[in-house]
């Protein structure tokens, strides 16, 4: 009797952990139809802040990642179902937005601080 409820134990335990195994490729994946390049556009509708930026990030395993030369930190994330969550700063100004992308394209609303003030719009992105 022992002997079969430790056996049981132990096939209840491979099946979790094969269950639990095949989770995570999926959501991955999921995620990995969002990777790549993109191009995002951030355009000022209200306040006084600068008209308009372009910034080329890469999206890897759904983190947003920048690393060009306009002395800001760009970082946010994408879920599987393409929500986008991400924040941009430089020294005491900074924003943060909210959309979603949908196959090679995406858009969303953004809401920030200049040393102006309150500003807000929308952005845009396109896969590259």
């Amino acid at each position: 009797m022992v002997h079969s409820v430790i056996l049981v134990r132990s096939y209840f335990l491979l099946a979790a952990a094969a269950a639990l195994a095949s989770v995570t490729p999926i959501s991955a994946r999921a995620q990995a139809g969002f990777d790549g390049a993109w191009s995002i556009l951030i355009v000022t509708q209200a306040g006084e802040c600068d008209k308009a930026y372009r910034y080329a990030v890469q999206i890897d395993h759904g983190q947003i990642n920048y690393d060009g030369t306009a002395g800001v930190e760009l970082t946010g994330s994408v879920d599987r179902s393409g929500r986008v969550s991400a924040n941009v700063q430089r020294g005491d100004q900074g924003a943060s937005g909210t959309g979603r992308l949908s196959g090679n394209r995406g858009r969303g609303t953004w809401r920030g601080k200049s040393s102006a003030g309150q500003c807000s719009g929308y952005w845009e992105a396109e896969r590259r």
